[in-house]
């Protein structure tokens, strides 16, 4: 296991209810306690942990993570464990029965056979099973890796490669395929190789950063000080000085290997957790989690340090009231006194979300609190930016970003600040769809992620992949390295994917310092699978409920459509006329309609525009001096539409221009049929014939113009549209219809003849 921590918490109410927190562990957890267990081990290539007897090998799976998860048990001969881990298919159990020894079983016949050093020199200090091209086992050695493959028909492992080099201590993450080595006096030097499915790459080798509180002391650094994590598809290996009280972290290049920059810390004692690509610093001695997004390297904590919380625990096992009068008893106070003794000396935290209790067996997932982080913030943008990254509560994230803009927008922000806002999640949303990323109600298969980097300056480029489990390497020819979604080769369409999101990012990298990615996905969501909000969705959630509650700042409203309207235009995001029937709306409530005219009317908008929106943002008290003129630039055409042109009937009712552009527009769009229909209840029937002739609409009933032409009590322009329908329709003369209002107009006084 890794990331061993030892702390002791007095303090209650971690439990509780009331507690505040930005990341939590979820009852129940997943309980792996056996009898006669000799120690718990965690294969995270296969996401199992694992409770070795002298005899059995009892394993749970742990992704995805439930409580209920039935156990698997194996059996192997006695003796020794000190480590264990399944072959990535499952098919052998490896065994570590000493420092010179591991024992393999197969699991289909119940073979077995050994693997032992050569030289009493040679400790072996751990192994790990790898989906390289090159081998399927490594041996970690004091004196180096041996690279070994496994031959069914022999039944035994055959030695590929061995590099040779002192070695103090390893570690390993399935997750990067990545293994540093760590040597010399301080243990300060590094050697690292990337075992990908296209090879074994060697890294530069290089030195961590370490302060000394004096000249006459070497601190030496050990392997619980060291981490590797995957964050947001980049692989990077963070590293704990207890003097100088620094996170330090470094990104793997394939020709370098580069500090990025150092994270304070509050405690000697530190684990790391990455949920959903956020990064959590957990400060042991302080008893609080920091939380960082290192998507734009940003060195700003995403909230302020809090405690971890425990959710979800019945009231009698959180209550200090627990009875001890038999097993389940016995269960609630251990749980009691895990919620009270966080981050005690028997926790054990796992790559990537995962914290194991030694002591109890239990086994706990990391989870964050989007909901408190998201009202921690006042800076409304930078919270909607992290919501629209995260993967894992896609739904969450989306229903937080709409009631945040939603908020914005009701409370009578800044407009700057909401236009930044508006402007967040127009991008997210055209970011997605260049990607592929977004599928409304779908299950869908990220996108690769890649970093994009300088030849010079690494900087982090726009990533759209999420982690997953037991992923494995392909590389792209003369591209990054990247971690796949899956235990198996990698199509073409991934690689494609790999080249579109790099497109994305409108940078080309050089082949030098390419930086060392993963690639990994969450498992597939059957519903919600980005947080990415599309525009029907910001107007039906956002725009159309807060419109009833900005009637009386209707231009306070307008001036948010404009912002949204531009900043779709300039991602070519194609809108829903919807919302441009709402800035129609908008206008008429203002009784703007000299400048809704302007809007129409394309071609006097070039010359008139700057006017209209100076006007409008001049009798607005919502924008500053120094804003004013850049609302100038929101100059956007209102696209015609049906639903437009409707509108702008209806709010033509007080102004008959604005009538008029109404109908002018239908007949731009040539809907005929409205027209003519509109025209008839306008009174023009004779103009709505001629245009019907003209324009050969057939899908008129007549009997709209005649009885129009009969509520009009003109005998004349009845016996006008009796005239015209007869030459007109063919058979008409002997219709009903026909025959109804020629008597009609005989009953009318001064009538003529037809």
């Amino acid at each position: 296991m890794s990331g061993n921590t030892s702390s002791s918490q007095s303090a209650g109410g971690f439990g509780g209810s009331g507690a505040l927190s930005h990341a939590y562990i979820q009852y129940p957890p997943l309980k792996c306690k056996t009898d006669g267990s000799t120690g718990l081990f965690y294969d995270d290539g296969n996401k199992l942990l694992i409770s070795a007897t002298s005899d059995r090998v009892v394993s749970w799976k742990t992704n995805p993570f439930t409580s209920d998860v039935a156990a698997t048990t194996d059996t192997i001969s006695e003796g020794p464990v000190l480590s264990v881990r399944y072959s990535l298919d499952s098919k052998l159990i490896a065994v570590q029965r000493s420092n010179r020894e591991v024992q393999f079983w197969i699991k289909e016949t119940g073979e077995t056979f050994s693997q032992k050093s050569k030289s009493d020199s040679d400790s072996i200090l751990g192994f790990f099973w790898t989906d390289c091209a090159v081998c399927d086992i490594v041996f970690v050695k004091n004196s180096g890796l041996d690279l070994y493959t496994y031959a069914p028909e022999l039944k035994s492992l055959e030695l590929i490669e061995t590099k040779k080099m002192n070695v103090s201590w390893y570690i390993y993450t399935h997750e990067s395929r990545l293994v540093l080595l760590a040597s010399g006096m301080q243990c300060k030097s590094f050697t690292g190789y990337q075992l990908s499915s296209a090879g074994v790459i060697r890294l530069p080798r290089f030195e961590m950063t370490m302060a000394k509180a004096d000249a006459n002391t070497k601190p030496v650094l050990a392997a619980e000080d060291v981490h590797i994590v995957t964050v947001y598809g980049r692989i990077y290996c963070l590293q704990v000085d207890r003097v100088a009280m620094l996170l330090h972290s470094y990104r793997f290049y394939r020709d370098a290997v580069i500090q990025q920059g150092s994270l304070p810390v509050y405690s000697s004692k530190i684990a790391v957790s990455v949920v959903d690509n956020v990064l959590l610093i957990h400060q042991v001695d302080a008893k609080v989690i920091i939380l960082y997004d290192i998507f734009a390297d940003s060195r700003t904590p995403v909230s302020a340090p809090l405690p971890l919380l425990i959710r979800g625990l019945p009231r009698a096992i959180s209550s200090s009231q627990s009875s001890n009068k038999d097993a389940e008893s016995s269960e609630a106070t251990s749980l009691t006194d895990t919620a009270s003794n966080l981050y005690n000396d028997d926790w054990r935290f796992l790559v990537p979300d995962l914290v194991c209790d030694v002591a109890t067996g239990y086994l706990w997932k990391v989870h964050l609190d989007l909901e408190a982080i998201s009202a921690s913030s006042s800076e409304v943008p930078s919270v909607l930016e992290f919501l629209q990254r995260r993967k894992s509560e896609a739904k969450k994230a989306k229903e937080l970003c709409l009631e945040l803009v939603s908020s914005l927008i009701i409370e009578r922000r800044p407009l700057p600040m909401v236009f930044r806002a508006i402007d967040v999640l127009v991008s997210s949303f055209a970011h997605s769809l260049k990607t592929g990323s977004y599928s409304k109600g779908k299950p869908v298969k990220s996108e690769p992620a890649t970093g994009v980097d300088s030849r010079t300056v690494p900087n982090s480029g726009f990533s759209t992949s999420d982690s997953e489990d037991n992923a494995n390497f392909k590389k792209a020819k003369d591209k990054f390295l990247d971690i796949n979604s899956s235990s198996g080769n990698v199509d073409r369409e991934s690689i494609a994917g790999a080249e579109a999101s790099r497109t994305v990012d409108h940078s080309v990298p050089s082949e030098s310092q390419q930086p060392l990615n993963a690639n990994v996905s969450e498992p597939q969501e059957l519903q919600v699978t980005s947080a990415a909000i599309p525009p029907d969705e910001l107007y039906s959630f956002v725009f159309a409920s807060v419109e009833e509650e900005m009637i009386a700042d209707a231009s306070y409203l307008f001036a948010i459509i404009v912002e949204f309207i531009r900043s779709a235009n300039l991602e070519k995001i194609k809108l829903h006329p919807n919302i441009y029937v709402l800035a129609v709306r908008l206008l008429a409530r203002n009784e703007r309609y000299a400048e809704l005219g302007l809007l129409i009317m394309n071609k006097v908008w070039d010359s008139y525009a700057p006017c209209l929106i100076f006007t409008l943002v001049n009798s607005s008290n919502y924008l500053q001096d120094d804003s004013k003129q850049i609302a100038l630039l929101y100059l956007q055409i209102i696209e015609p539409s049906k639903e437009v042109a409707l509108q702008l009937l209806e709010s033509g009712r007080q102004n008959v221009k604005t009538r008029k552009l109404g109908l002018d527009m239908l007949r731009q769009l040539m809907l005929h049929h409205d027209y003519v229909v509109l025209l008839v209840q306008d009174g023009c029937y004779l103009e709505a014939l001629r245009y019907a002739r003209k324009n050969k609409v057939t899908t008129v009933r007549p009997s709209l113009f005649l009885e129009a032409a009969y509520a009009s009590n003109d005998p004349q322009h009845l016996a006008a549209v009796l005239r015209f329908f007869r030459d007109f329709i063919p058979g008409f003369g002997t219709t009903s219809e026909h025959s109804t209002y020629i008597r009609a107009l005989a009953d009318m006084p001064s009538s003529v003849t037809v």
